[in-house]
């Protein structure tokens, strides 16, 4: 992972910079695996933000709103009771190790002087938090528990004393000298990377693989000279935040990765680096794991779908073959004269043909030849109903497919906050039981739904509405008249619209890339992006949420940029 002791270390440089001696005045846990720490320092307010979440583990400033849940966990509501108030007097590493620890003073509930430690342990899937009371080493509470059941070499558990994670035994690559370097690395076994990473605390193969490549192909003395040199940047604090994408895939150091072939973007703070890197993977992964439940049951449900449409095919098919029964029908009337009843077959002229050829026509010898015209007829009739029923089931089937197409769209790009809304649509429109309340109390519900608010480069505000209720209330409640309403053409996505009528050609260009970033097309390029003023856009009467047909369109076709939307929402 990115996220290794050297990124630890310019973290809790900036940290300590900004909030020694600041004072905690609010903690919030929203997500089981994130917690804010808003601290009061140098008559400024800054928010911590630390995850223990499996995949994306970390520990940084941010300016992200979240909202306080109802029901604070009991890991939060201890946070609350021992650290709100208190001072944070420093914060340490534990060596180049992913351990850090934030020294707490408060007063106790007597008032006497209390110090308490915030331990943060960084190590992806087994990441924690721990509060432990300094002067006794006791663990006072832990964001995970680990009972010995589990491990019976270190248990977390509250009462226990603290146990800090097992020693690595690496060397400490900041004290290391070119003589040190040499005595690790075998520069005859090769791959010096995978070396250096096993030799030396907090050095992750990204930072290993730069080094290797900045030293390139001289001797070992050279590349013990360029591990040393990178190190000495890092002793002294000399940080260069930055974030590449190679082919599609990102990476992030804070030392320079030459040997990436990607074009950098450059950030100030490590901070703003590790936001930018996360900003919207964790909310992603809480998401999907939040929804996987609706997003497995609208796949199955598109893919029934599917199959019924094949299905259907195979009868349009049948009963397009079926319609020749009218032909015959008429040619057996036509030559009704020739048959005397009894015949399993009669050979006609097919005049409905230009060459005028000989067609063979089944007869049922137990039915007048009057009868079996009539049969032909109805089958005919039988044909034709049926065709009318199917193109009918069809349209209602890919329109069925659209809507859930829609909502798997919505899903994919949805908050943690907006997968409730979701779940209620899915079942008012019948596709999930509604869930039962505990205790049979009551869902709180918002007065409103609340869309993504963003503001353009020109100063004009652009809402978004994020599912099919945020989108309806956007598009049927907010939206004046004169409003500019935009959609990815034919390709499921978010409403957006741009409150005003009165705007230059930059806002309608970012507005419509905010419309393909929340549709399917968000990693297409080219993507088509249909506005109308609001007047034209009309919801047709017993349509599914969220549909609306619209005319007087025009089309703009633009690229999906998530720096772009990431820089015009609103954090307020």
């Amino acid at each position: 992972m990115s996220f290794d002791g050297i990124v630890t270390r310019s973290v809790v440089h900036e940290l300590s910079n900004n909030l020694i001696n600041g004072r905690i005045t609010k903690i919030k846990q929203p997500y089981k695996s994130d917690l804010f720490i808003t601290v009061r320092a140098n008559r400024k307010n800054f928010q911590l933000l630390i995850s223990v979440n499996p995949s994306f583990s970390r520990m940084h400033l941010t300016d992200k709103k979240t909202e306080n849940p109802a029901d604070p966990p009991m890991f939060c509501m201890m946070l609350r009771k021992h650290l709100e108030g208190g001072f944070i007097r420093a914060i340490n590493q534990q060596g180049m190790e992913r351990v850090v620890t934030f020294e707490i003073e408060g007063r106790n509930e007597l008032g006497d002087r209390s110090e308490k430690q915030l331990i943060f342990e960084i190590m992806g899937k087994h990441s924690n938090v721990l509060l432990v009371e300094k002067q006794s080493g006791l663990i006072l509470d832990a964001i995970k528990h680990l009972p010995p059941s589990v491990n019976r070499h270190r248990t977390v558990l509250p009462g226990r004393e603290y146990t800090a994670p097992p020693a690595q035994h690496k060397a400490d690559p900041l004290t290391s000298d070119e003589d040190e370097v040499l005595r690790k690395l075998d520069f005859n076994q090769g791959k010096l990377a995978k070396q250096m990473v096993d030799a030396f605390t907090g050095i992750s193969p990204l930072i290993a693989s730069e080094i290797v490549h900045r030293a390139g192909l001289g001797d070992s003395r050279k590349a013990a000279s360029s591990f040393t040199d990178v190190m000495e940047d890092i002793r002294s604090h000399h940080y260069r935040p930055q974030m590449i994408d190679v082919n599609g895939k990102e990476y992030y150091s804070v030392v320079e990765l030459t040997y990436l072939q990607g074009k950098p973007r450059y950030f100030d703070t490590i901070s703003e680096l590790l936001e930018r890197f996360h900003s919207g993977k964790a909310e992603r992964d809480r998401v999907k794991q939040q929804a996987h439940d609706l997003e497995r049951m609208l796949r199955n449900e598109w893919q029934k779908n599917k199959k019924k449409l094949k299905k259907l095919d195979q009868t349009i098919k049948k009963s397009e073959k079926a319609l020749q029964s009218q032909k015959f029908g008429e040619l057996l009337t036509a030559n009704m004269h020739l048959l005397r009843g009894g015949e399993k077959h009669i050979e006609v002229l097919d005049y409905y043909e230009e060459n005028g050829a000989q067609l063979t026509i089944p007869l049922n010898p137990e039915k007048s030849p009057s009868e079996n015209a009539q049969n032909y007829f109805r089958k005919y009739n039988k044909a034709k109903t049926s065709l009318q029923m199917t193109a009918k089931q069809i349209r209602e089937t890919n329109k069925e497919m659209d809507y859930l197409d829609q909502l798997i769209q919505q899903i994919e790009s949805a908050a943690p906050s907006d997968i409730e809304d979701i779940r209620e649509e899915l079942s008012e429109q019948g596709y999930i039981k509604k869930r039962i309340q505990k205790n049979n109390k009551k869902k709180k519900k918002s007065s409103r739904p609340q869309p993504e608010k963003f503001t353009s480069s020109e100063g004009i505000e652009v809402l978004v509405g994020k599912n099919n209720k945020q989108n309806e209330y956007v598009t049927n409640r907010i939206a004046h008249q004169g409003d500019t309403w935009l959609h990815t053409k034919d390709i499921p996505g978010s409403h957006v619209v741009i409150r005003s009528d009165n705007f230059g050609e930059q806002t309608l260009l970012e507005a419509a890339n905010i419309a393909a970033f929340y549709s399917k097309a968000k990693y297409s390029a080219s993507v088509p992006v249909d506005y109308t003023i609001i007047k034209h856009v009309h919801k047709p009467s017993g349509a599914k949420p969220g549909f609306v047909t619209y005319d007087h369109q025009s089309t703009v076709f633009v690229t999906p940029d998530e720096d772009l939307v990431l820089r015009l929402r609103k954090t307020d």
